[in-house]
């Protein structure tokens, strides 16, 4: 019988031939390597030494200007039957696929070093975790594989164990977006790409493992890869009830999970403790709860618009030993974005004048890897081989108007069709037109890897008679006013909204019951010290109940466009809600 080791040296040797590089290196995940590593870059100008005095162990690297975001019009989910990948992927034939994919590594690798890069997603020793091999031809994606996964000698050990992994497959080739492609082949735990350096492009245990090719093996084994960040908030009891929260890219999801509670919370004892800010794997407990890992060891956040006012947690992380990608950088060499709110910008994101009237200093979709163990808010309870227990789950969007600040779905089926029916504007995280609100469910459009009728038939599937299912809120922090300001702070200040939720899940709170869901009773959301007059409160909670209909409708005809595949048990969700919004009535 071929072993798990032998099957992954022949990959190599395959993969070899078919690439034609100089050498191959087996990576070991040590210090000595990584800092051999960025020696490396450092020689051949793909890493740029920022300011040692002020950032010591920070690097920056320049991408090409034609390769600085995801690109979902060349992401293909390759599926068998075009059927299973649904109308919610791009899709080719697996043979197809191969065949034109592997046309591009012929060769490619000449003149460069293949690296193999074992890594695990999740702790090291967590049944919940997956391990992976990606093969890449980028120093760059090895120094950030590094910091984002459990990588190296531990991470190969548990595969030759467990004798499963993911095969991943990247090389920068051309940099031409002529020639890129980002093909994932669930069936086979097969991800290949081509062409792109940018992050969930070619750190594939981000996006195409955790998510694209995880959310298929979750379906296939009864647990659930979701777009989410992971936090826990403690009480003055010193109770921690942890939350996962979706939000699409660029929408606040890195500052929730670093959330510092203002005061008087934090003189009363509250914290928060952040576990993960992207990606959240959860599988049922033996008590029936939902228990979650947060896959990835690090963080590739959105740079612009993080500043000691938005996310002081995230700012205090990025002093020492960081990777940032397509910022700015000031005149002695320290890293500068739009929203720091400090220094001055002198060479933009591609190494010219920043003042030259060139558009932003730093790409809208500029970056920064650093290990999660950095936080401030950092959580132990990341390590925990079981995970946490996830008591709320919250689905949020950037809407400026209908949504209200927070609500809450009645049942789990209707808490699955507020994450099927989520709409957020678009970011600069995808090549997309910036403010155009498109319907995200649970923020996994570019990221599920099979068909979303599938996906929400697998939600609804774990409501069971013995399970303890988490609450499920939805939030909006973006609704505005007749003026066109924000109606609610944000930020520090969501942590009244957390609080509620809290007193939702404990029995502390009763909530009003409206045809939409649960908004907070009067008095029952601590406002105290907010500058929020009455009007601005009720505009935060209005339910118009014609555009409510009119979102239903909307609502409806999305789910329809799935066919068969859509289950009729969240139609019949989306029937019940609108039938309340026409008859005024919450119970209906």
């Amino acid at each position: 019988m071929t072993s798990t080791l032998d099957s992954l040296n022949d990959w190599v040797e395959q993969t070899a031939r078919l690439t034609r590089p100089d050498r191959v290196h087996w990576c070991d995940g040590s210090e000595a390597e990584y800092h051999a590593l960025v020696n490396q870059m450092l020689e051949n100008g793909d890493l740029i030494e920022l300011n040692q005095d002020t950032h010591p162990g920070c690097y920056l690297h320049r991408s090409d200007p034609k390769d600085v975001a995801r690109v979902e019009q060349l992401t293909l989910v390759c599926h068998p039957n075009r059927e299973d990948a649904g109308p919610n992927n791009h899709w080719m034939d697996p043979a197809e696929a191969h065949a034109k994919i592997d046309a591009l590594f012929e060769g490619c690798m000449a003149g460069r070093t293949l690296y193999v890069v074992p890594y695990c997603m999740g702790p090291i020793g967590s049944p919940i975790a997956r391990c992976g091999v990606e093969i890449t031809d980028s120093p760059y994606v090895v120094a950030n594989m590094r910091i984002m996964t459990r990588m190296g000698k531990a991470a190969q050990e548990r595969i030759e164990r467990e004798g499963s992994f993911v095969k991943g497959l990247h090389s920068t080739g051309e940099l031409d977006p002529e020639r890129r492609w980002i093909m994932h082949f669930p069936e086979q735990l097969t991800i290949k790409s081509y062409g792109s350096g940018y992050g969930g492009n070619a750190l594939l245990g981000k996006k195409c493992h955790a998510l694209r090719i995880a959310s298929h093996q979750a379906h296939s084994e009864g647990w659930l890869a979701e777009h989410m960040l992971i936090v826990g908030i403690q009480n003055p009891q010193g109770e921690i009830h942890y939350i996962a929260a979706a939000f699409p890219s660029a929408c606040g999801k890195t500052n929730l999970s670093m959330l510092i509670p203002p005061e008087p919370y934090a003189t009363n004892g509250w914290k928060i403790w952040t576990v993960g800010d992207d990606i959240c794997w959860m599988t049922p407990g033996e008590d029936g709860q939902l228990w979650a890992i947060n896959p990835e060891a690090g963080f590739f956040g959105v740079a612009p618009g993080t500043s000691r006012k938005t996310n002081p947690n995230a700012l205090a992380m990025l002093g020492r030993d960081a990777i940032f990608t397509n910022v700015a950088v000031t005149a002695d060499m320290q890293p500068w974005w739009e929203g720091l709110g400090e220094g001055t910008p002198a060479k933009d994101w591609q190494g010219r004048d920043a003042n030259s009237g060139n558009g932003p200093a730093a790409h809208p979709n500029s970056r920064f890897t650093v290990s999660a163990s950095q936080c401030p808010s950092w959580s132990p309870e990341t390590e925990a081989a079981h995970g946490v227990p996830i008591s709320a789950i919250v689905f949020g969007g950037r809407r400026q108007s209908l949504v209200p600040l927070v609500f809450e779905a009645r049942d789990w089926t209707h808490g699955v069709l507020l994450g099927a029916s989520m709409a957020s504007e678009t970011t600069a995280a995808a090549t997309d037109k910036v403010g155009v609100v498109r319907r995200d469910p649970m923020a996994m459009k570019p990221f599920c890897g099979y068909n979303f009728g599938d996906y929400f038939a697998h939600w609804l599937s774990f409501d069971k008679d013995d399970s303890q299912l988490p609450k499920v809120f939805h939030v909006n922090w973006f609704r505005k006013g007749d003026d066109g300001s924000f109606l609610w702070p944000g930020f520090g200040e969501n942590m009244r909204v957390l609080e509620w939720m809290l007193k939702r899940i404990s029995g502390q709170a009763q909530g009003v019951q409206t045809p939409i869901g649960i908004i907070p009773a009067d008095g029952e959301l601590d406002l105290a010290g907010l500058d929020l007059d009455q009007h601005t409160l009720q505009a935060l909670f209005a339910i118009d109940p014609a555009a409510w209909k009119q979102e239903l409708e909307d609502i409806g005809e999305y789910l329809d466009s799935y066919g068969t595949r859509m289950p009729e048990k969240l139609k019949a969700e989306q029937q019940r809600v609108t039938r309340a919004l026409d008859e005024g009535n919450p119970q209906s």
